[in-house]
């Protein structure tokens, strides 16, 4: 029968978390047993040394002992400095001992001040910052087409999100009154004559008007039938049909030439007298009341139209849609112009260095910011933290951490109480 494969916990699977704490837990008390043992082999040597020399062994039995001795004082201190971390020793409460259980909230405090002074510090950011090379990093980071490609899938699916988060009535809403209102409340007449004063400076209009001359010319000049048509509807009926036929083509004639003219000669008096009428009309617009008031009329009518309020009714619904679509899809174009652009931004904040010493600039400017005045807030978060937990919880917890390499302070006590207590004893007997 095929056996299940394993699966293996992630990193921030709770399983995982589990694992590595009652990991962490049996080193723990390996080496609170090996620095158990170190004491109890201190004793069992001092007790033996203590019998042979009331037996009468010879001198070296008392370096021995004394070493023994020593290093059996020193382990018993330094179990009993580790342990006042933690808890009172033996369970008897000692004053000065159990110190993170009851000092919590002070080194919270102390460690919160600690890192706003060390590390939240005005210098110490610019300085990090500025070794760091954001801008710099950031570019070449950015450059990468996976990665610009990266980031635009995630603007992506923030705009996705914020577009679908927001409901369509309030957008409406805020259209109407950020853009719709401003446009009625603003008059229309002094713009628009400034903006078409600024053409007619520009001569950007003289093309237009040569588009219009050019097509009058061609339809008069396509459309013969309709201009005899014309001239004989107008005709008095006991007008004879040859006499009509021969003005029709008489002031056909005449027409075409008209138009061929204007067509032709950019000095014609028509396209001056046009020019004329567009400079007073601009300068009507910005100045004459009657003209003004003429073109707010128009402006409400435009609006007011059935056919713009149901542009304006469905301008969001329409660009909404539209977002939604060129988010989701990789190819669309609104993607591909977005990642190239960040493709462009990575490789100029490599290539420019003025802009690379912008960015950074801004960077150091904000981070700045932040600390200078919300530093006190962000240290808050460690000591209401510290504050939050459970005091022997605390203790066990941070015994879990550094309780193991703790316990080398009690074998390095034995060890060094031994060569101390062995030194002292050596002094003694060559002096005395």
């Amino acid at each position: 029968m095929e056996q299940p494969t394993p699966v293996t916990p992630t990193a921030a699977d709770p399983l995982d978390a589990t694992a590595r704490e009652e990991s962490k837990r049996r080193g723990l008390r390996r080496m609170k047993l090996v620095a158990l043992s170190f004491l109890l082999g201190a004793t069992v040597i001092f007790l033996f040394m203590r019998w042979a020399e009331s037996q009468g062994w010879p001198a070296w039995v008392g370096y021995v002992r004394a070493a023994a001795e020593a290093g059996m004082i020193g382990a018993l201190a330094d179990w009993f400095a580790v342990t006042a971390l933690f808890r009172h020793p033996l369970g008897i409460k000692i004053p000065h001992t159990a110190i993170i259980p009851n000092k919590k909230n002070v080194l919270g405090s102390s460690l919160g001040d600690f890192v706003g002074s060390n590390f939240l510090s005005e210098t110490v950011i610019r300085d990090k910052l500025r070794r760091v090379e954001i801008a710099r990093r950031g570019g070449e980071w950015l450059s990468r087409e996976e990665n610009a490609e990266r980031v635009t899938a995630e603007l992506a699916t923030v705009v996705r999100g914020a577009v679908t988060i927001l409901r369509d009535e309030d957008v409406q809403a805020v259209l109407e009154q950020a853009v719709v209102r401003r446009v009625i409340e603003r008059q229309w007449g002094p713009p628009v004559g400034k903006l078409l004063e600024q053409v007619l400076t520009d001569g950007a209009h003289y093309r237009l008007v040569d588009m219009m001359c050019d097509r009058a010319y061609e339809w008069v000049r396509d459309n013969h039938t309709a201009v005899l048509r014309v001239v004989s509807d107008r005709a008095p009926s006991w007008s004879p049909k040859f006499v009509d036929e021969m003005l029709a083509d008489k002031v056909y004639g005449e027409v075409l030439a008209f138009t061929w003219a204007v067509k032709t000669d950019v000095n014609h008096p028509m396209r001056l007298a046009l020019d004329r009428f567009l400079g007073e009309f601009a300068q009507d617009l910005q100045k004459d009341p009657e003209t003004m008031a003429r073109a707010e009329q128009v402006k409400m009518q435009l609006v007011e139209h059935p056919e713009v309020q149901k542009l304006i009714g469905s301008a969001w619904t329409t660009a909404k849609d539209m977002l939604l679509t060129a988010a989701e899809d990789p190819s669309s174009e609104l993607r591909k112009r977005v990642t190239d652009g960040l493709r462009s931004l990575g490789e100029r904040l490599i290539s420019d260095a003025t802009l690379s010493a912008k960015v950074d600039g801004w960077v150091e400017s904000a981070a700045t910011y932040v600390v200078n005045h919300y530093s006190a807030e962000i240290t808050t978060i460690i000591t209401d933290t510290v504050e939050r937990w459970d005091a022997d919880e605390t203790s066990r917890k941070v015994e879990l951490q550094v309780g193991r390499d703790l316990q080398f302070i009690r074998i390095n006590g034995t060890v060094v109480g031994a060569l101390a207590g062995l030194v002292i004893y050596s002094v003694a007997q060559a002096v005395f």
